[in-house]
């Protein structure tokens, strides 16, 4: 499927936080929104030189190494941003992992744990620490689940039970900033990274989404154009 033309906005004079920025859809958010003004804070635990990592830094984005299940260092970094650029007006909440795996009697409380801190603890704390900052910008939250959390499957129950999480943190979070932050997520289905082809060769990957796609949606989310959108679960997985 071939990229379409972005949608227009403008972000000049905003900070977003994107978590998750050295992975597929992380750096093409981050693109995204710089491309738009914003100045971007990217955070992840893989650093821009490391070998897996996808983030291609410029002037107008400044690399942020945390570990978003840890609350000490997610409130020091909210801190740090608002300490050196002096406001957060967008938080886009992309960190997170997908996992198989076994039926619930066969799962190991391991794999549960890591699923539950990388895919929802993130999100939780994230936008936890970052609230006061945007509640004083009146800005937006933007998160992703998966197209796979509105029922129950075989095999991937943790991961579809973490990504049911997150569309029900967005509008708790939605409920309780009514008029002051938006919060809303999108739900991909598979999308068209490197690793996803390595690990599907023989899937039709025309029929999956292109990262800058999706980034594109969760850019017109944080926008003005989605000003009376709060508490929405997006679909965002084309012919997938």
């Amino acid at each position: 499927m071939a990229p379409t033309t972005a949608y227009s906005v403008d972000f000049d004079d905003t900070v977003a936080v994107v978590t998750g920025a050295s992975g597929a859809l992380g750096s093409a958010a981050v693109e995204r929104f710089r491309t738009a003004g914003a100045t971007v804070c990217a955070v992840d635990v893989v650093a821009p030189d490391d070998e897996d990592s996808l983030l291609e830094p410029d002037s107008k984005t400044h690399f942020y190494e945390a570990d978003l299940t840890d609350e000490r260092d997610v409130e020091e970094l909210m801190t740090a941003v608002v300490d050196d650029h002096g406001r957060i007006d967008h938080l886009v909440n992309i960190a997170g992992t997908w996992r198989g795996g076994d039926h619930i009697e066969e799962t190991d409380l391991e794999e549960f744990d890591l699923l539950v801190d990388i895919n929802l603890k993130t999100a939780f704390l994230a936008s936890k620490h970052a609230l006061p900052h945007l509640q004083d910008s009146e800005g937006s939250i933007v998160s992703v689940s998966a197209r796979s959390s509105l029922e129950g499957g075989e095999g991937d129950g943790p991961y579809r039970i973490t990504k049911a999480g997150i569309r029900l943190l967005t509008e708790t979070l939605a409920e309780e900033n009514e008029g002051t932050v938006r919060a809303n997520c999108v739900m991909p289905s598979v999308i068209d990274t490197p690793t996803n082809r390595e690990m599907m060769p023989d899937a039709d990957h025309d029929s999956w989404v292109d990262p800058a796609e999706i980034a594109d949606v969760m850019a017109f989310l944080c926008s003005d154009g989605a000003s009376v959108t709060s508490g929405a679960a997006v679909p965002v997985y084309g012919e997938a």
